[in-house]
This record gives C-alpha cells, sequence and structure tokens, in this order.
C-alpha cells in the first residue's frame, strides 16, 4: 500500500501556525509559561501488529504435521497461519486473488500457495513476517490442482486444459517435462477429460502418479516410461481421491454419493461401490443418487480398521439440513452435523509418511464461519475446545472500545466469572495445532477490547501481548421479554431485527460500572459483583424524550420537563411533583397514535443472575404522540457521581442510578443559555417559524406532560426540572397538521438536521466562566460543534447521597467548533491528563464487612484555581478542527484545522510516552496525532480510504499508541502509532517455525528390503531436471522473484515495510556460510537460504559430482 507520510514536520513551524491562532489575553498563559512538551513526531510510526478472529471468506487449507501448523487461504488472498494458542500470523497477496491451494514444505519452514489468478507463490515462515521468495504466473493455463510429495522439491500443477506441469520450488522454474491430457487417456476417447482434479503419486512407489480428470477417468501414469500404466473409468465425475497407504488401492468420491474403490492392477472394474447416505432399495437395484461427495480421505491404523472421513454426500431428501462431515470406521458410521457449509477438511495423522500406517487422531473441519476440530480418539468423536479467538463475529459487531494499561486486576476478576460460562463436553485432550513459540513482548501492560453485538452481547477480550482471549460475555437481552410469536408481536419495535443491538457503549474500569445503549433507545447500567444474586423485580425508568416541535400539541421541545424560567446561571435541582407516577398504559391502539409504550418489554418475571455484570437500572425511551423514539447518540457514566447521561436529537437526560431517578430531561436547544451567542436557529426544511416578533413564553397556553418515571420499588413522585430556558416562537398552525398526519416510519430530512447530542465527558472543572472553585461539571458536544458545561451540584455521601437530590444547572456555551464535537477532555496546568473522577470498586452483594474494607471514596480534588490564574486546559476535538481553551477564563489558547475536504471519524485524547496527544481517524484514510496542548501536528499518515461503515463504527484508539478496527465482519486488525511499538514488533511477535527433527522413516524390514514391495524411491532430478528434460517454453509462465529474498530485502530496506521486514532470513541449518560455496550453489541458497537439510544435502551431492557422472 502507497503511504503518503508527512510526520517529519519541522516542530518550529508548526508551532508557529498553531500559536497564531492563539489568543493572549490576561490571564492566559505568557510564552514562557507554555507546558514543556515532551513528545515529538519521532516518537509516532504506523504500522499493523496482529489481526485476529477467524480468516474472512475462507477457500482452502493445508496441515504440517511436524511442525503443527496450519494454514488457511481466503478469498481476498489473505493467509492466516496457526499454531499453538497466542501463535498466529497473517499475510496477504498482493493481487488479491482467493487462494485455491495450500502446500506445506513439511517441516522446512516454507508454504506454497496457488492462486484463482493462476499464480503459484513461494512464501519464507522461518522469519516471524512470513515473505514470498518466488512467484510464478502462468499465462495460457488454468490451474486446478497442485500437489508436492513429502521431501520433494518438484511440484506437479494440474490444469484446467488437463495438463500437469512440474516446478522446481528451489528456483521455481518450469521443467520441461509435461504430461499432455492427450497422452494420458485411451486414444479412442473422443472427448475432452475436462480439468484435472487430482494428482498424487502411489505411496509405495514414486515413480507412479495417480491423476484424477473430472470427467471420471482416472490415470496411473509411469512418470520413468512417460506413459499410463492403467485407466479407471467410471461414469460419474470425480472430486477427489486417496490412497490406501500399502499403494494397492485407492478411493474415488463422486458426483452421485458414491465411492468408489480400485484396486491397482484391476482397472477394468471398481472393487467396491458404495454410497454411504444412499438408501438401498430391497430389489438390489442401484441405490438412490445423492449429492455430490466433495473429499473423501482414506486412512488406516495398526491396531484397527480404517477411518473413511468424507464431506457432502447426503441424500436429496434432506432438504434443509445442516453440512455434514461423515466419519466411517469400520462398521460404524458417524454423521456429525456443522453449523455453516464445509469449505475444507484434513485428518491430521501421526506420521507424515503416506507409505506408514496413517493412526489417525483428529479431523480438521474449515467451515465458512468456523473452525473445528474433532477427536477421533475417543467415543462420540468430542470436539476440541478452540482456543484461537474465532468467535468475534458469533453475533455482528456493531460496537467496539478498547482500553489499553487498565487496572491489573480487572483481568483476572473478569476471567473467574467467565470461566463459568465455559461449554462441557469437550475432548479431553490437548489442541493438536500446536506448533511455534509466542514472541518475547516487552508489553507486559494489561490491555481488553469490548465488543457489543447485534443480539445484545457483549463480550470481554484479553488482548494483552499482542493476544487475544474471551474473558467474559454478557447477555443484555436476559433483562428484556423475548417469547412471543411472530402474530404477536406489537408494533412498538423501532428495528425490525436484532432490537436488542448494541449501539454504544460507556466503561469505567476503575469502579467496573458499565453502562450500555441499544437500538431500541434502552439503556441499561450494569454493577460488577463476584456474588449470585436474583432480582425479583428490574428496576425500570421510562423517559419521555420529545424533539423539537415534533409533537404538536405541545411546542414544548424539553419532552418531560417543566420549564421555569430562573435567573440565569442559577443553580436548579429537581422539586418533588404532587402527582404520583402511574404506570406505563400508553395507548397503542389501531385507532390512535402510540404514546408513552417504550419499544421493549422488561421482564416481568424473576431474573437469576450469575457472579459478573447484574442488572442495576433499565432506562427505556418512549414513544411520543406516534413518533418512535430517537436513537441514542452518546452515552457516559461516571461512578463517583452516581450518574448516567445519555442523549440523542431531542436532547440529554441525566438519571442518578442510586436514587433511580430522572433528574434532567432537556431539549438540546434548551442547553444554550437566553442570550446565548452561540444559539443555532434549528434548521427544517419545513416552513420557518414566525417572525421573531412573536415571542411567547413556551411555558404559556401550553400544557406540558408530566414526567413518567416508574420505579418498582417505591412509588416515586414525579419530578418537574427547573432549568436555564430559552424562549422560543410558537409552530406554525401548519406545522402542527403536518406533524399529526406524518407517518414514524418515514426518515425525514428535518430529523437528521436536528442538533443531537454527540458527546459528554464528566469532570471537576470551573462550571462558569472566571469561577475560582472547581465542582463537578458535565461537558456536552452537539452535532453541530457546541460545546457546554452543565454543572452538577452533589450532596454529601454516605445516606444523604441516597436521600438528597443531585442539583443540575445548565451554565450555557463555552465554545464552538466546526463539525460535530467527537471527544473532550481536561489537562492540568502542568499538561497532565486529568481523568473524571471514580469510586473504586467494591461488590454490592458482599458481606458489610468486606464493603467496610474497601469504603467508597471520590479521589481528591483538583485545587482551587486563583483568582485571575488559569489553572486548567480544556481541550476539545470535533470533526473538523481542535481547540485548546484556558480554564476558568475559557480563552482560546490553541486551535488546529484538523481537515478541510474529509472530516474526523474517531477522535481520542490518549497517553503515550509519558505525555498526552489526540488521535484522530479521518474518513479521507488519513491517521493524525496532535501534541497537547499546543495542538501540533506530530503524525499525518495515509493508511487506509474508508471502504465501509463497519471500520467507521468500530475504529478506535487507545493509550500507549494502541489502536484497532474490524477489518471484516469476522476479522480484528489491531496497529500501533508508536515508533517505539514498532521497533520492537519483531520481538513481540511469535515464532511460526521451531527447529525440528523430521520423524525417521518407516522401517521397510528384511524381508521387504529383500523382495522388493518397500516404498520405491525415485530420482526426480534425473526425470525432471533441465539435462534430461530440457527447458520449458517461456511463454508459459513468468517468474516473478518475491521480495523475501536476499535481494529483495536488501531493496526494502526503508520505510515502514522495510522496518517490519528485515527479518534474520534463517542461517542455514548446517551453519555454512553462503558465500563459501560456489556460484551455481550461492544463487540455489540465495533464492531458498532457509530450506531443508534434505535440499540442501542434494545440492551438496550434485556439487561434488565430476561432469562425466551427472
Amino acid at each position: 500500500m502507497k503511504k503518503f507520510n508527512i510526520r517529519k514536520v519541522l516542530d518550529g513551524l508548526t508551532a508557529a501556525s498553531s500559536s497564531s491562532s492563539s489568543t493572549n489575553q490576561p490571564g492566559t498563559p505568557k510564552e514562557n509559561d507554555v507546558v514543556q512538551e515532551t513528545l515529538q513526531s519521532e516518537h509516532f510510526q504506523l504500522c499493523k501488529t496482529v489481526r485476529h478472529g477467524f480468516p474472512y471468506q475462507p477457500s482452502s487449507m493445508a496441515f504440517d504435521p511436524v511442525q503443527k501448523i496450519l494454514a488457511v487461504g481466503t478469498q481476498t488472498g489473505a493467509l492466516r497461519l496457526f499454531g499453538r494458542a497466542g501463535v498466529e500470523c497473517y499475510c496477504q497477496h498482493e493481487s488479491g486473488a482467493a487462494v485455491i491451494q495450500l502446500q506445506f514444505l513439511i517441516n522446512e519452514g516454507a508454504l506454497v500457495s496457488a492462486l484463482a489468478d493462476d499464480s503459484i507463490h513461494l512464501w519464507n515462515l522461518r522469519q516471524k513476517i512470513p515473505a514470498i521468495l518466488h512467484s510464478l504466473k502462468f499465462n495460457r493455463e488454468r490451474i486446478t490442482y497442485c500437489h508436492l510429495p513429502f521431501q520433494s522439491k518438484w511440484l506437479y500443477i494440474g490444469t484446467e486444459r488437463g495438463n500437469i506441469h512440474i516446478v522446481n520450488v528451489e528456483s521455481f522454474t518450469l521443467s520441461g517435462y509435461v504430461i499432455m491430457w492427450n497422452k494420458a487417456i485411451e486414444l479412442s476417447t473422443k472427448t475432452h477429460p475436462g480439468p484435472v482434479v487430482h494428482i498424487s503419486d502411489n505411496p509405495m512407489d514414486e515413480g507412479k502418479l495417480l491423476i484424477g480428470f473430472e470427467c471420471g477417468v482416472v490415470v496411473m501414469w509411469d512418470l520413468k516410461c512417460k506413459k499410463a500404466d492403467y485407466r479407471y473409468n467410471y461414469d460419474e465425475a470425480i472430486h477427489s481421491a486417496a490412497w490406501h497407504h500399502e499403494g494397492k488401492q485407492f478411493v474415488c468420491s463422486h458426483s452421485d454419493g458414491t465411492l468408489t474403490t480400485w484396486n491397482i492392477r484391476a482397472p477394468a472394474k471398481a472393487a467396491q461401490i458404495i454410497t454411504p447416505h444412499g438408501k438401498q432399495p430391497k430389489d438390489g437395484k442401484k441405490p438412490e443418487p445423492c449429492k455430490p461427495i466433495l473429499k473423501v480421505e482414506y486412512k488406516t491404523t495398526r491396531a484397527g480398521d480404517p477411518f473413511m472421513v468424507l464431506s457432502g454426500g447426503l441424500s436429496y431428501d434432506t432438504v434443509g439440513r445442516r453440512a455434514c462431515l461423515t466419519v466411517m470406521h469400520g462398521k460404524s458410521t458417524a454423521v456429525l452435523e456443522m453449523d455453516y457449509p464445509i469449505v475444507d477438511f484434513l485428518t491430521l495423522c501421526e506420521t507424515p509418511y503416506p507409505s506408514d500406517f496413517q493412526e489417525p487422531y483428529a479431523v480438521v473441519v474449515l467451515l465458512e464461519k468456523d473452525l473445528v476440530v474433532i477427536d477421533l480418539g475417543q467415543i462420540g468423536y468430542p470436539i476440541f475446545e478452540n482456543p484461537y479467538p474465532l468467535t468475534i463475529h458469533e453475533s455482528p459487531v456493531t460496537c467496539c472500545e478498547y482500553f489499553a494499561d487498565c487496572p491489573a486486576e480487572l483481568i483476572p476478576a473478569l476471567y473467574s466469572v467467565g470461566s463459568r460460562q465455559k461449554r462441557q463436553g469437550y475432548s479431553k485432550k490437548e489442541w493438536p495445532i500446536s506448533g511455534g513459540n509466542w514472541g518475547q513482548g516487552t508489553q507486559s501492560y494489561p490491555e481488553i477490547i469490548i465488543t457489543g453485538h447485534a443480539d445484545g452481547s457483549i463480550k470481554f477480550w484479553d488482548a494483552s501481548a499482542l493476544m487475544l482471549q474471551v474473558l467474559y460475555k454478557l447477555k443484555t437481552a436476559k433483562v428484556f421479554e423475548r417469547t412471543r410469536g411472530k402474530e404477536e408481536k406489537p408494533s412498538t419495535d423501532i428495528v425490525e431485527e436484532d432490537p436488542f443491538a448494541i449501539q454504544t457503549l460507556s466503561w469505567c474500569p476503575e469502579s467496573r460500572m458499565l453502562c450500555v445503549a441499544g437500538v431500541s433507545a434502552h439503556v441499561i447500567v450494569y454493577r460488577f459483583s463476584k456474588q449470585e444474586i436474583t432480582t425479583e423485580v428490574v428496576q425500570l425508568l421510562e423517559v419521555r424524550m420529545q424533539g423539537e416541535f415534533s409533537d404538536g400539541d405541545s411546542p414544548d421541545p424539553g419532552g418531560e420537563q417543566t420549564p421555569t424560567l430562573p435567573t440565569p446561571g442559577a443553580s436548579s435541582s429537581p422539586q418533588e411533583g404532587e402527582l404520583p407516577t402511574q404506570p406505563s398504559t400508553g395507548s397503542n391502539s389501531s385507532d390512535g397514535p402510540r404514546d408513552n409504550i417504550p419499544c421493549l418489554q422488561v421482564r416481568s418475571s424473576p431474573l437469576k443472575q450469575s457472579p459478573g455484570y447484574q442488572v442495576e437500572l433499565v432506562i427505556q425511551l418512549v414513544w411520543v404522540s406516534g413518533e418512535p423514539p430517537q436513537p441514542i447518540t452518546s452515552l457516559a457514566i461516571n461512578s463517583s457521581y452516581g450518574l448516567v447521561v445519555f442523549g440523542n436529537s431531542s436532547g440529554l437526560a441525566v438519571v442518578d442510578y442510586l436514587q433511580k431517578t430522572l433528574l434532567l430531561n432537556m431539549g438540546t436547544s434548551d442547553l444554550y443559555s437566553p442570550s446565548d451567542p452561540y444559539q443555532r436557529q434549528p434548521r427544517s426544511p419545513r416552513k420557518q417559524r414566525q417572525p421573531s416578533g412573536a415571542l411567547s413564553d413556551s411555558n404559556d397556553g401550553a400544557n406540558p406532560s408530566e414526567d413518567r418515571c416508574k420505579s418498582p420499588t417505591s412509588a416515586k413522585m414525579s419530578r418537574k426540572i427547573s432549568s436555564s430556558h430559552e424562549q422560543r416562537p410558537d409552530q406554525d398552525a401548519k406545522d402542527n397538521s403536518f406533524t399529526r398526519s406524518r407517518s414514524s416510519s418515514v426518515t425525514s430530512i428535518e430529523r437528521e438536521s436536528r442538533e443531537a447530542i454527540s458527546s459528554f465527558h464528566f469532570c471537576e472543572s470551573f462550571p462558569r466562566k472566571n469561577d475560582s472553585l472547581v465542582s463537578p461539571c458535565l461537558l456536552v458536544g452537539t452535532t453541530q460543534g457546541s460545546v457546554m458545561m452543565v454543572a452538577l451540584s452533589m450532596p454529601p455521601g454516605g445516606d444523604q447521597r441516597l436521600q438528597q437530590p443531585v442539583g443540575i444547572s445548565s451554565c450555557g456555551t463555552m465554545a464552538s467548533l466546526k463539525g460535530g464535537i467527537m471527544t473532550m477532555a481536561l489537562l492540568d496546568a502542568a499538561g497532565a491528563l486529568l481523568p473524571p473522577s471514580y469510586e473504586p470498586w467494591y461488590d454490592a452483594n458482599a458481606s458489610d464487612e468486606e464493603k467496610e474494607k474497601s469504603r467508597r471514596r471520590r479521589p481528591a480534588t483538583p485545587p482551587s484555581s486563583q483568582e485571575g490564574q488559569d489553572s486548567q486546559f480544556a481541550v476539545l476535538c470535533s470533526e473538523k478542527q481542535a481547540k485548546v481553551l484556558a480554564m476558568p477564563s475559557q480563552t482560546r489558547l490553541y486551535k488546529h484545522n484538523i481537515t478541510e475536504s474529509s472530516f474526523v471519524l474517531r477522535a481520542d485524547v490518549v497517553q503515550m510516552a509519558g505525555s498526552n496527544c489526540i488521535a484522530c481517524f479521518c474518513a479521507n484514510g488519513h491517521i493524525m496525532t496532535l501534541s497537547l496542548p499546543s495542538l501540533r501536528p506530530l503524525l499525518d499518515m495515509n493508511y487506509l480510504p474508508l471502504t465501509d461503515m463497519r471500520i467507521a463504527r468500530t475504529f478506535c484508539f487507545s493509550n500507549l499508541g494502541q489502536a484497532l478496527y474490524l477489518t471484516s465482519s469476522t476479522e480484528i486488525q489491531r496497529i500501533t502509532y508508536s515508533q517505539e511499538t514498532c521497533d520492537n514488533l519483531q520481538e513481540m511477535l511469535s515464532e511460526l517455525f521451531t527447529p525440528v527433527e523430521t520423524p525417521e522413516a518407516p522401517n521397510r524390514g528384511f524381508f521387504k528390503g529383500l523382495f522388493g514391495g518397500g516404498a520405491q524411491s525415485l530420482d526426480r532430478e534425473d526425470l525432471f531436471g533441465e539435462t534430461a528434460a530440457g527447458k520449458a517454453s517461456r511463454s508459459l509462465a513468468q517468474h516473478i522473484p518475491g521480495p523475501g529474498g536476499m535481494e529483495g530485502m536488501k531493496g526494502a530496506a526503508s520505510g515502514v515495510v522495510g522496518d517490519l521486514a528485515r527479518a534474520r532470513i534463517a542461517l542455514d541449518e548446517r551453519g555454512q556460510k553462503l558465500g563459501e560455496l560456489d556460484e551455481r550453489t550461492a544463487a540455489m541458497m540465495a533464492s531458498a537460504d532457509s530450506f531443508s537439510k534434505h535440499a540442501h544435502d542434494m545440492m551438496l551431492k550434485y556439487k561434488d559430482k565430476k561432469w562425466y557422472q551427472l
């Protein structure tokens, strides 16, 4: 990928451009008081680290039985390699063509891939980031099948035309030896046999090659004599073939669901024909045809019957039945149902030698969306517990958050509650794919990834040290009623599918409080506990958020509250109402609009809550006069204040989750103070409101609805909220009638253009301009770039906190930026981040003694400001620009325009190398970082153009230079923007190749050696070498040297690719230096210098021969 990098910017120049937009006013820090910033552009570099999850759209698979490494190829040209838990690797073919077949050079640390664009590639796996050593692109033939015999350097390639070419995998050159289709089949045959679908050599005689053509013809080819020994004909098309290890029999699978077994010396008729899933007629006729058997494997055991494993072949009357793998062992046949269609399967055996008893012990089944390994050694064929993080996509990911450098005790706590959720019935054996070694990384800090899913589940993942492991799964849908038939389904849902899907979440790692918002306009607050409890009645709060002018009967935009007009800036606190709350009896009849009813039904039966996250409170937005509640766009929770706040295009609501009460429900425009210079006029495509002369107080003549707060534990009184409120004109009568008649399903432009709440930040700051004392505050950002400050008046702690109400007052607009607000933060006078205060975690269900040990405490309040001096920096970042303000004077110190032509999709204030910066990801693919507080550009890289909304929805930055996004529906891609991590990446990555002795070849025995019958070897060099076979046609295929060779490595030694690819191209296993060999051997070693002892011995053998011995 071509990268545009302007990260090495001149610090002085950028500082000058940034400070040029700063304004020096009384109380602003002078030049010599500016915070000393330690971050420089040298601290930043961008590169991919690891990819987790299930390979997206898999197409092929291979296994190295000695190294115990599994390779999976995909339809997008990706290559994923798996070893033991935590050992995985991702590579990509540049062409992006589908990988149709993979072949390991067993125990050589190399892999051959064949692609749908008719190219083959040789990968060097002896370096931590595998690289292509050679490529060969066929010009005139389409590749259909490849076969590389064990310990051979000659690769057979079958083509669509029915020909077989032979490639030397060391030099990646074509041999002049070609098996032409017309020589292989009988001369009397009038039709073309079709593509080559199978190639394998006889396990006992390397000189005999079995070639399967699609039409049903199988040919035994004698390589030395260059002629067909036997031809086996069957009426049905062939899909695969497999040998008995003694080389006297082979099995073919066919398109009519039959298996044919052939004795090699009896080509006239199949020794056996069976239809594993066919119904056998009583009159002895041929069984009914079945679906094609796509693949068969035939594996022998010393002690008992052989195993025959096959995919497909089910009868046609099993419509709708899931894909099955069939295991035939002796007289028993086991049919194993799979959750997804089967892409490929491999039987894992004890020996790599095809001429020995195979002793199968497991079957790896690659499904379209899963990887299953079946234990053949246990009764019932249980599956192994998969240690890889392949369940990211179990339900589609809808949101994602990344937390690096978490509290150390969090991962053990989540693991302990998550370990109880594990399924039973797995195989008791160790996971068989166990190759490779973990990296020796220096990153030891805890990292957690949280994914929200379409089915309402939330997964917590341990992402430490470039690994990924699921810790705990939370099912939020348990809170709601689910059992209802389709005919009974009420029409209150605002989404047809996945009504429980997670929209956004807010998590406080220190207090372990979790708050999630779903697509059905619901918010759930969770508390972490190690004790199991049963909740008799789920705590519920219903909130009526009414958008601007959406209700024709009441122009009051605040929805529930009855606003009064106190003096601007006065603290407002909830007043007890006079009417008790009534249960939600909203109308949903056909003759009236739906009103006051939530989208989901909270369960009424007792809820058993396991250790882990337990429901504290459910908040639901209700329908308003036929209009569905607007989706929740932002969310925040603060454990120190006991508050949760959420917002949408209708406004914002603040809920006290300790008292289970609604504190504030306010329209967005009500946050502006009456004389606010920043206030926006609501933009509506409908008729404009009356001229400003016709002003009326929204309290006069309006019939505002009371708050509807339902709490099952106590009869809460409805609350009237007082707040700073602006005057607005009445709505035009025509607008009223339009609103009433408008269908709730219509998505109007007006709704899209409303000013919605886009961001929240709890902090301890100065609520109003030039205040001298810090106090609890809430920063509110909107989609039109306004940042408002809301002051919070907290009651004393202890019992009084549960009895006295929290006071809230809007303090008007603090700043205005271009574009919607993405993130906000506070720094102290020294430039250090001031995180929101929190309450340390304690178990609410523990005994009183344990609670006393971890008493609630709030972090110390920051020092108060001296009069006339600024002691904080407010950092504000929008879709277009970033600003830094001095607090409490609210003076703009720095401003930086992030992008003119694009917009920011994700921005986070992150900690990096002991300092802080803003990290941004733009829709044009650029990743940028800005210093704090001066907003100097430190990194700007064109990384990834936005190709789909999944990336925009899931991209997130974290501390210490970490970031991630979902690169496909099944995979998480992690990247780093830290130079230090890029430098240490080689050490941190796992190793795929480990030196292992190749098992000894099976003993031929005295009599077999004396009378023959053992495995016959073949000197393929004599047959396929240039001396005997000549050169292949140059126009047939084009050789392309890969970047993984020595020369390629030198050429790529600069830039990001060079940093990653500067691998140690493996030393020769015997430690001999390349420079000491003659010219021919040196050329061979440079192209495949990390190959095995076998290839090396062969080179020495030919090096020492005289010319007349060749």
